[in-house]
This record gives structure tokens, C-alpha cells and sequence, in this order.
């Protein structure tokens, strides 16, 4: 018995030597707990990351590239591209085709006041715009079209037809500015980012263009019926009509700029 006990205190661990692997583990935990820690302190050296984004905005697909300059600015690249065909759609009296064409590139200087937080401001520029509507047309026979408050009826033998613009792009280099929220490139080590941007670019006053090409302009009392492309008083209403239309689109000098993606940043050197 007494072998027995002595042999049993020689091979059970005391609470002590229980006590030094755990010691040893946490103290383990805590080295890398302050390594990452570091880590994540150290400042992001001046053009060492890029960023890549991707969604949506308010001129179609955004796509963006982002690299940081400082510790406070990321210089940013931004596109986006939209193409879209409307066929043979009913409204107001019109057959329309229409198209959307929307197709931009720029570039923006992203400041970020409080660095570790994603709220920025971003002055930036447009320098590739091509954003415009175009649209074919027939007025559909027996309807009333109206220009310079003079009326005309589109018979059926012969209904009048022509086309319309309007371009979102006097000018084809535009200043932007935006706020939004949302670091491509964590100042805090992180990779994924969903950025938010909401903005203006100041495109300048929309063109309008329409153009009557064929068909019989009919007065409603019966009085007879011209065609639409020769007739000078029908061209002279019609230039009267598109001059209101301008003068209504007038005050649409910014186009707004609202974008929603998602991000990712890789270390690059």
C-alpha cells in the first residue's frame, strides 16, 4: 500500500504543472493578439494598395479603381457604361423605338478628414461623356400633334414620322463633386468595402433635337394637308416647339451621381 501511494503522488501532475501549459497558451494568445494588433497600426505606406470596385449607379455598371496616395487620399478612376432599347412603345399618340446610351469615365481625388472611418469628400472630373436618349417616332394615324399651339392630325394613309435627341453631354468634360461613405482602402488592413457615393456632375444645359422627316401634317378642320419635312410653317412651328422644350430643360444643368458597389483592396507592393 504505501509503494502504491507513493508510485501514484510520482505520476499525478500537481496543480502547478497544470498550471504551465495553460500559462504558456494564453501567453501564446497574447503575443499574436498584439502582433495583429501592430499590424493593424502600422500606416499603409503611400501607393503600396489598389482597389477594385463594382456596381451600380445612376448612368448604369460602375466600375472603379482606387489607389491611396496618403494616409488621407485615395486617387480614384471612375466608368460607367449603359445601353438599353425601347421597341415600338405607346404613349401619348406615338409609336416610339428609344435608346438609351450612357457611357462616362473620370476621375476623382477621395479626402478622408478622419482616416480610420469611411466618410469622404471628392472633388473629381469628368473628361468622357456620352450620355443621350434618341428616339424614332410615328404619330399614330388620327392623333392630334401639337407644335407651337397649333394642332395637326396624322392621317392614316400617310402618318407623320421623325426622330428626337436629347443629350445629357454639353459639356464633355465636367467638374464633379461628391460626398459618400465607404474606404476602398481600409486604413484598418481590411479588404472588402461597399462604397456609397452621392453627388452632381454639372454636364451643362441638355440638347434637344427633333426633326420631322415624312408624312402629312392635316388640319383638323379639314382645310388640307401639308408634308411635315418641306413645309416651312410646319418647320417654323416646329423649331418654336423644340426652342420651349430647351428653354424647359433649362435649369437640369447637373446630372446627379449616385453609385452603390462593392470593393476589394490587395497590397501591391
Amino acid at each position: 500500500m504505501v509503494a502504491s501511494s507513493a508510485l501514484m503522488a510520482q505520476t499525478t501532475p500537481s496543480a502547478q504543472d497544470l498550471q504551465v501549459p495553460a500559462s504558456r497558451q494564453a501567453a501564446a494568445t497574447t503575443l499574436k493578439t498584439t502582433a495583429k494588433a501592430k499590424k493593424a497600426a502600422e500606416p499603409i505606406k503611400p501607393f503600396s494598395h489598389i482597389a477594385l470596385s463594382g456596381g451600380i449607379s445612376a448612368m448604369g455598371v460602375n466600375m472603379q479603381a482606387a489607389v491611396n496616395a496618403n494616409r488621407y487620399i485615395n486617387l480614384r478612376g471612375i466608368g460607367n457604361y449603359f445601353n438599353y432599347t425601347l421597341n415600338n412603345i405607346s404613349t401619348n399618340g406615338f409609336n416610339v423605338d428609344g435608346k438609351l446610351n450612357f457611357a462616362t469615365a473620370g476621375v476623382a481625388v477621395d479626402f478622408y478628414p478622419f482616416p480610420n472611418h469611411g466618410f469622404r469628400l471628392s472633388p473629381g472630373a469628368m473628361f468622357y461623356n456620352q450620355n443621350s436618349v434618341t428616339a424614332n417616332m410615328t404619330v399614330q394615324p388620327g392623333t392630334t400633334l401639337t407644335l407651337n399651339d397649333v394642332d395637326y392630325t396624322s392621317p392614316a394613309s400617310n402618318p407623320i414620322k421623325g426622330y428626337g435627341s436629347v443629350g445629357l453631354n454639353t459639356n464633355k468634360q465636367a467638374f464633379t463633386i461628391t460626398t459618400g461613405w465607404g474606404n476602398m482602402i481600409s486604413r484598418k488592413g481590411g479588404h472588402w468595402s461597399f462604397p456609397f457615393e452621392l453627388g452632381a456632375a454639372m454636364i451643362g444645359k441638355p440638347t434637344v433635337d427633333v426633326a420631322l422627316t415624312s408624312g402629312l401634317a392635316c388640319d383638323p378642320q379639314g382645310q388640307g394637308c401639308v408634308n411635315v419635312a418641306t413645309d416651312p410653317t410646319v418647320q417654323a412651328n416646329l423649331k418654336a416647339q423644340v426652342d420651349k422644350y430647351r428653354n424647359d430643360l433649362d435649369p437640369f444643368r447637373f446630372y446627379p451621381i449616385v453609385s452603390f458597389g462593392v470593393a476589394y483592396s490587395f497590397k501591391i507592393r
